[in-house]
């Protein structure tokens, strides 16, 4: 099971258990619990998805922070030749560590109500069957007639 998630206007595909490295939670401290409301799209096992206009109903995600922390450091050298021109700067983008502690999901079909729809159409199969069987042999009657009238038409 997973789903696409919108955290700060970024988009995540987690699962149970991940550990995602999203945009900082300035809010946020290290053991705090996080829930996600903005679920966009939901898949189950079986691969049935539900999509969100815009999200899924009753669908949220429950993430824990493990810690804040930065990111590799980007270099950005700017240069003019020949005028003496050269700045180099660095940055390091932070992030917030979470990871997935479960994936909540009321607004979606479960595996036991697919297990009940199931057994609504085997019910009616067997009416179908009897129906079938009486139908046939509607039809073994009407043929014994035939094979009467043109007996009848000999004689």
């Amino acid at each position: 099971m997973y789903a696409i998630v919108d955290i700060k206007d970024k988009q995540f595909k987690v699962r149970e258990d991940d550990t995602l490295y999203v945009p900082y939670h300035s809010d946020a401290e290290a053991d705090q619990d996080l829930t996600l409301d903005r679920v966009l799209l939901v898949s189950d096992e079986d691969g049935d998805v539900t999509l969100g206009s815009p999200t899924v109903e009753d669908a949220t995600v429950e993430a824990r922070v493990l810690d804040h922390v930065k990111g590799d450091k980007v270099i950005v050298f700017k240069k003019k030749r020949r005028k003496r021109y050269r700045k180099k700067r660095g940055h390091r983008q932070q992030y917030t560590q979470i990871q997935i502690e479960s994936l909540d999901v009321n607004g979606t079909v479960t595996s036991d109500d697919t297990e009940s729809a199931g057994d609504e159409p085997e019910t009616e199969e067997p009416a179908s069957e009897t129906d079938e069987a009486s139908s046939e042999t509607d039809s073994d009657e009407s043929g014994e007639q035939d094979e009467e009238e043109p007996s009848d038409s000999d004689a």
